[in-house]
């Protein structure tokens, strides 16, 4: 086998989702902000930029529990963008204008309603647009299948006080055709605002990719392994999830028990009936997968260990201990994957953390993924931790200093054991910024690619954390309150140190 990894040399990134960006009317957009950001990167030869799945988000504002693979999350749509090109006329732009520029965290409920608002100007100019914007739109949809049912989903969620699909009524929550079809009629306007919506997403988001690749930057999106329960792919496909007609979980998935849980971790979201996926040639799978690289180069695959067996619990289940691991087809979807993609590699990342066993590791290694390293969960006083950079073999990896679920390393440091603190202060020569000692080490490590989030790089404590797991409130709303001309001194560091540890080439 011709294996060939994703990277070719040594280099550096940073994580930041756009919702965290500056500017934007209540969050990061994929408007000018984004274009700025990717500017930045460029002028300091940073390659790559990390972001969470674009997908929308739950009630809790989580883009790792959306109602859809597919969808792009309405707070992205950028206004200015909208105005500037003639899709929303407005006699007073006020209405829809930048108000949320100096706050370090921002509202889901006004995120929420001002996206629908948006949709309703889109939808009051949408008649007047020249026929050639309206077969561009018609157009799209015909090439992207999944719109229809997702709008249709959104709407009939609406309809009914956002409940979840099991508790619609029985002809929606069967989804009995000929009566939807009948009842969407009724619908036309709800319908095609969402319609609208995804299609400007997807036309702002293709135009940032498109002005990354001018400034050669590359784009490293995330990818759930699994889907919500509550979700358009799981209502319109019932038959690949382990969930009965009617909406109940036969079985879901998790993790077993382990050091940090002695109950496991369990996630309800259905299982994959893998059968059925690999008589259909893992046709949902490969749509999916497609779709996410139209979005981005290269993608994060989380909780890659699945591919190869997952633990599978019982739908009733109140906890996470009594499940079974169950083999799954990874071998066989990612040679689909490669066939699809014509190509010699594999453009994903393996989200590789926890408990690995040795079928997970051939799977990623036959196969060239890089894998994940991160730095805060190397510092244990154990020799043999396999975070430790000394332990660290080969260089298809991609090192981190904490990821979205991580405290940040100020904090980290903050909060760590004494004991272990002045094992690096005496071994790692920390000093008082320990966010830049953890990336100093990261860039010394082989991995071909170093990865720190904004907030180390600003040395920002946790209030400025994006996601604590276990937790549902106060996550996902962290935005960077400072316009980028004044991180310029952070990046240029970044960019410093890398080009010292051969991460980064300075053009003249």
């Amino acid at each position: 086998m011709n294996l060939k990894s994703v990277f070719l040399k040594k280099s550096l990134g940073i994580l930041i989702h756009p919702s965290s960006l500056p500017g934007g009317s209540y969050c990061g957009t994929f408007g000018e902000g984004a274009k700025d950001w990717i500017k930045k990167l460029s002028e300091n030869n940073i390659n790559f930029w990390q972001f969470l799945p674009l997908t929308p988000t739950d009630s809790s504002g989580s883009p790792y529990n959306s109602p859809s693979s597919f969808a792009i999350n309405p707070w992205f749509l950028d206004i200015n963008e909208l105005i500037k090109n003639r899709f929303i006329f407005l006699s007073n732009v006020n209405e829809l204008q930048s108000i949320n520029n100096n706050e370090s965290h921002f509202n889901f409920d006004f995120a929420n309603a001002l996206s629908k608002k948006i949709g309703e100007h889109l939808l009051i100019s949408w008649q007047s647009q020249p026929e050639e914007r309206k077969r561009d739109f018609y157009l799209w949809i015909e090439r992207n299948t999944w719109v229809e049912d997702y709008s249709i989903f959104m709407v009939i969620k609406e309809e009914f006080n956002m409940l979840p699909w099991w508790e619609w009524p029985i002809e929606f929550k069967y989804k009995k055709i000929e009566f939807i079809n009948s009842w969407i009629k009724d619908k036309y306007d709800e319908i095609l605002k969402i319609k609208l919506m995804q299609w400007h997403l997807d036309n702002q988001w293709m135009e940032i990719k498109g002005f990354a690749k001018t400034k050669g930057i590359k784009l490293v999106g995330d990818l759930p392994f699994y889907v919500s329960r509550d979700s358009a792919d799981v209502w319109s496909n019932k038959s690949l999830f382990s969930i009965s007609r009617n909406g109940d979980l036969l079985f879901q998935s998790g993790v077993p028990p382990d050091y940090f849980s002695s109950t496991g971790q369990l996630w309800g979201t259905p299982t994959y009936y893998w059968s059925k996926h690999k008589r259909t040639n893992f046709k949902w799978w490969r749509e999916r997968f497609k779709r996410q690289f139209e979005l981005v180069d290269i993608l994060r695959l989380d909780h890659f260990r699945a591919l190869a067996g997952y633990w599978r619990v019982d739908g009733n289940a109140k906890n996470a201990i009594n499940g079974t691991w169950i083999n799954s087809p990874g071998k066989e979807l990612l040679n689909t994957l490669k066939k699809d993609l014509k190509s010699n590699y594999l453009p994903i990342i393996a989200e590789d953390l926890g408990v690995i066993t040795k079928d997970v590791e051939s799977l990623r290694d036959n196969y060239a993924l890089p894998g994940m390293k991160i730095l805060q969960f190397a510092f244990d006083g154990n020799d043999k931790n396999p975070y430790l950079p000394k332990n660290i073999e080969g260089d298809n990896w991609v090192v981190y200093t904490g990821t979205h679920d991580n405290a940040t390393s100020t904090s980290w440091w903050k909060y760590l054991d004494d004991q272990i603190k002045n094992h690096l202060k005496n071994n790692f020569n920390f000093s008082n910024d320990p966010s830049w000692n953890l990336i100093e080490i990261g860039m010394r490590t082989k991995a071909k690619l170093f990865i720190s989030p904004i907030q180390d790089i600003l040395s920002l404590d946790d209030s400025s954390r994006l996601n604590t797991p276990g937790t549902i409130t106060n996550n996902w709303k962290w935005k960077l309150n400072q316009p980028l001309d004044e991180i310029d001194i952070s990046l240029q560091k970044y960019s410093a140190l890398g080009h010292s540890y051969g991460r980064v080439s300075i053009r003249n």
